[in-house]
């Protein structure tokens, strides 16, 4: 039964496994992981395990995580300040060299990262100095500048608030209670809908171990004043003028909640547009460092007024002036990033779109995902629209950020279609278009690259550079990094970077 009419040969058992890890290392990546979360109150950093998977019948060959698991978790360190009011980006060096060494890892171990800057951490002083430490590693890491919309849609995911509503069938309500600011965020089916924030935390005021006062900021002079209590530096607040000040924190807490947040102080400490009022949530999920007091797996004091917070929106959950059920979906203080998964993708250049202009590579490019259908009939007018709702929930300033718009087409190619939605990109992206600043940045999935692009310079007369990606799928949370044609095969690397969380949110 085995006699071959042809020339064939053995491969002996150990070739065979030799062959298998080859073929399994085609469409499988491992690698180690780290994010690291620093904000205005507290800083910390994990290091995960990441497997992913080739998705061989997507357009793109796009990897997908299959399989995570975290290796290691930092204590939680109150973010360092010098007496300028700078973040100690020295002490933070400290903080992440132990973490590093407590965890029996090497930065030569870390195949990518994400760093993440939030409140404080994201004024330009300290942005460049925390910077500066993961600067050797730049090529590995994403450096994402979170505004207060995009860490409300970050606190969601890492939460596991958008997993959670899409298991649940219901509409949720993250409430993202931190050190200076309260994110909220409206789930429903595993999508975002809305993002507010207010500037409502647990560490408004510090104390030293004595009880003095020794930091207090601009929104809690602000809190203090609407309730006749008096804030001065190295001194001390009765337990009265405490629960004073508590009380009107958790007060604007719940117009918020409530989407009644129509006073002078909730207009006054509010730093977006807030909720609309509707939908309404069928339940509440929390996170954020309050948040730990809020489940009970936090007891002790920080020298703040993060536990009395706490406690005043538990009591407000308990009298059902926030009259939902409260959900627990995984994750509290650590609502936040992994890492990044890291993959490459190469694109044929002569499908695709670059003008001659183009300065190549350009790297750490974030996704816009525009939320529109393009199956069937569309305006230009909807897809400026699609693009401003993107740029505002990623907290990106058109013009003045490098975005790349990534959209998913559907429909046939027509030139009317395209030159509809090339109309629209240009009525989106106007300070883009006109600045020549950055380069106009557009990837579909959808096989009209090159037709976009020609339209877009020859018919719609865009000067500046312009590059026209198609046969990529990308998704919000997604960096992209584009090399330089590859000659004379005209082939043209792109690397995709993603954000990770610790429970599946998309």
């Amino acid at each position: 039964m085995h006699d071959l009419d042809f020339a064939h040969m053995h491969v002996s058992e150990e070739e065979g496994q030799e062959l298998a890890k080859e073929i399994w290392a085609q469409d499988n990546v491992e690698f180690t992981t780290v994010g690291v979360d620093v904000g205005s109150s507290t800083s910390h950093l994990m290091f995960s395990k990441v497997h992913l998977q080739r998705l061989a019948e997507g357009l793109s060959s796009r990897f997908v995580v299959v399989g995570r698991e975290v290796l290691w978790r930092s204590p939680i360190l109150l973010t360092p300040y010098r007496r300028d009011n700078t973040i100690d980006a020295e002490t933070l060096k400290e903080f992440f060299d132990i973490a590093y060494a407590d965890a029996k890892l090497t930065p030569d171990d870390i195949d990518s990262g994400a760093v993440i800057l939030t409140g404080e951490a994201l004024k330009k002083v300290n942005a460049s100095a925390i910077a500066h430490l993961f600067a050797m590693e730049s090529g590995k890491f994403v450096c994402a500048s979170a505004g207060h919309n995009l860490e409300a849609l970050m606190a969601a995911h890492g939460s596991g608030a958008v997993a959670l509503s899409r298991k649940e069938h219901k509409t949720l309500l993250n409430i993202d209670i931190g050190g200076g600011t309260v994110k909220l965020a409206t789930v429903h089916g595993g999508r975002l809908l809305n993002t507010a924030a207010f500037a409502v935390g647990g560490r408004l005021i510090a104390f030293d171990d004595d009880g003095k006062i020794n930091r207090i900021e601009g929104p809690a002079e602000q809190i203090a004043a609407d309730v006749a209590v008096k804030l001065e530096p190295g001194g001390t607040l009765s337990d009265s003028d405490r629960d004073k000040i508590v009380a009107r924190m958790v007060d604007v807490i719940v117009a918020n909640v409530a989407g009644k947040a129509d006073d002078e102080l909730c207009r006054a400490l509010s730093v977006t547009d807030p909720l609309p009022a509707t939908p309404r949530p069928d339940a509440v999920t929390f996170s954020g460092g309050v948040s730990e007091f809020v489940y009970g797996r936090e007891k002790e004091n920080y020298n703040d007024l993060g536990r009395e917070l706490a406690d005043g929106v538990s009591q407000a959950l308990g009298d059902k002036r926030i009259p939902l059920p409260v959900y627990d979906p995984g994750q509290g203080i650590r609502a936040t990033v992994v890492g990044a998964s890291q993959f490459t993708v190469q694109v044929s250049g002569n499908t695709i779109f670059i003008s001659e202009s183009a300065s190549l590579p350009i790297r750490n490019t974030p996704v816009a995902l525009l939320d529109v259908d393009l199956s069937g009939d569309f305006t230009a007018h909807q897809i400026s629209h699609a693009i401003g709702h993107a740029l505002e929930r990623f907290d990106l300033t058109e013009g003045a950020d490098r975005v790349a718009v990534a959209l998913k087409w559907g429909g046939e190619p027509l030139h009317a279609r395209l030159y509809e939605l090339a109309k629209g990109i240009c009525e989106g992206l106007p300070k883009t278009v006109a600045n020549k600043e950055h380069p106009l940045m557009v990837v579909m999935d959808g096989d009209a690259g090159k037709t976009l692009g020609n339209i877009l310079t020859r018919e719609l007369n865009v000067q500046g550079e312009v590059i026209s990606i198609d046969n990529v799928q990308l998704q919000d949370f997604d960096f992209i990094d584009v090399g330089e044609m590859v000659q004379p095969t005209l082939v043209v690397p792109l690397i995709i970077k993603s954000l990770l969380f610790a429970t599946p949110g998309r």
